[in-house]
């Protein structure tokens, strides 16, 4: 079975990019390579997060759900979790500065 995967890249400026994609390898590397054009002024840039779904269209429902404020608030709580339980320094995030 083919997956597709939502994505969330941290730009060198310090912002995010939120992306749906086929073939992640591929297109992290076509983000690195400046042939996006969202994220071409911004290299580079670090995957940090990706979910795999079984269908284009889950993908794509989550990576606007992911780009609303409540799905990002939801988002950056998973991360801060995330980085707490690998016994990393978690501060708090504010969602509305980003």
């Amino acid at each position: 079975m083919k997956f597709s995967y939502t994505y969330v890249l941290k730009c060198a400026d310090q912002d995010w990019y939120i992306g749906s994609t086929d073939d992640l390898k591929r297109r992290i590397v076509e983000h690195n390579q400046g042939k996006c054009e969202t994220t071409k002024y911004r290299l580079p840039v670090d995957l940090i997060y990706f979910e795999a779904c079984r269908s284009l269209k889950a993908t794509r429902e989550r990576e606007q759900q992911l780009k609303t404020g409540f799905g990002l608030y939801l988002f950056l709580r998973l991360i801060q979790s995330r980085f707490h339980s690998l016994g990393r320094a978690s501060t708090p995030v504010d969602v509305f500065s980003t």
